[in-house]
């Protein structure tokens, strides 16, 4: 049986809020996560993705991230983590990190030294088995990176993922938006019941129509309503009303992304973001990560006034 039973919906990636001096501000990241978990659409919330910083976190500190939202969510929403290690020992390391934490999933990023050297299919299928034996009552969700990257997966090899039982979910961040659709057709081919959530926090609506379930993005740890909103418009059908929103949506994600991919900077821009919303009392980021200039901090104003979201 899978540990979450609805993965169909909005899935933040949570940001984890600093304080001054750097440290994890528990009490802000507490107060974030229940405002996540009361947005309707939410059906969990992520800890430790690229939005979170987790590049700059300790494995003690992932594991103490992942313990503060549990806590917090504990009979509200289940909590995802995501673990990127670099091979077999640590990742199964922190698998049980997490588990003991409070998490009932784990979002299985692919080891960083693959971007550099590859990987072959059977790379991978032996490290999701070996992640799954060292945590067995937990799901894995697999992290899709982009197509031009060397650790991304063939649309085959998501099909044999999509095939083993521990695998209940893919957030599939392609930004070929043709491989996008042949992976899905692939993995809804394996197994109709695994969930798939679109990562694209910079293409929403055009990666929500190509028949995903939900997303789960670190956009959703600012805007949540925004695209929950979205979500239930493609769910309907109703495109007029999705492009009315998205219309809302392209302005910030513009001011944060830049018209790229998500970056370290584009985290800081949004912790930004957030505190121009209301969202964060401050939008400190971990070096090197650099806090937004003057010339950015202007365009998400205009942005966040824009979608009447604006309370300083």
């Amino acid at each position: 049986m899978p540990a979450i039973g609805n993965y169909r919906g909005i899935v933040p990636a949570i940001a984890c809020p600093f304080t001054p001096d750097h440290r994890i501000d528990e009490p802000a990241l507490r107060k974030l996560a229940s405002w996540l978990a009361g947005h309707a659409g939410v059906v969990a919330v992520m800890t430790n993705g690229h939005t979170g910083e987790v590049f700059s976190l300790t494995p003690t500190e992932r594991a103490t991230v992942t313990r503060i939202v549990a806590d917090e969510l504990r009979g509200r929403v289940p909590v995802i983590s995501s673990i990127v290690c670099e091979g077999f020992a640590d990742a199964a390391e922190h698998a049980r990190m997490a588990r003991e934490a409070g998490a009932v999933a784990l979002d299985v990023m692919p080891p960083h030294h693959w971007l550099r050297f590859g990987c072959t299919p059977r790379h991978a299928l032996a490290y999701f088995a070996h992640i799954h034996r060292a945590a067995p009552d937990l799901d894995l969700v697999c992290h899709v990176y982009p197509a031009w990257t060397r650790a991304s997966y063939s649309s085959q090899l998501l099909a044999d993922l999509a095939r083993l039982p521990y695998v209940q979910a893919f957030k599939v961040g392609q930004r070929d938006m043709n491989k996008y659709a042949r992976d899905i057709e692939a993995i809804r081919n394996a197994d109709a019941g695994k969930a798939i959530l679109t990562c694209h926090d910079e293409y929403l609506l055009a990666s929500m129509v190509q028949g995903v379930d939900g997303a789960l993005v670190g956009f959703a740890t600012f805007i949540p309503k925004l695209i929950a909103n979205l979500w239930e418009a493609v769910k309907a059908g109703d495109l007029k009303r999705a492009m009315t929103i998205q219309a809302l949506i392209t302005p910030l994600k513009d001011a944060v992304y830049g018209g790229g991919e998500p970056t370290g900077e584009a985290h800081a821009r949004m912790k930004a973001g957030m505190v121009l919303a209301g969202v964060l009392a401050q939008g400190t980021v971990r070096p090197p990560t650099e806090a937004p200039d003057a010339r950015e901090m202007e365009a998400l104003r205009a942005a966040v006034a824009q979608a009447g979201l604006l309370t300083r």
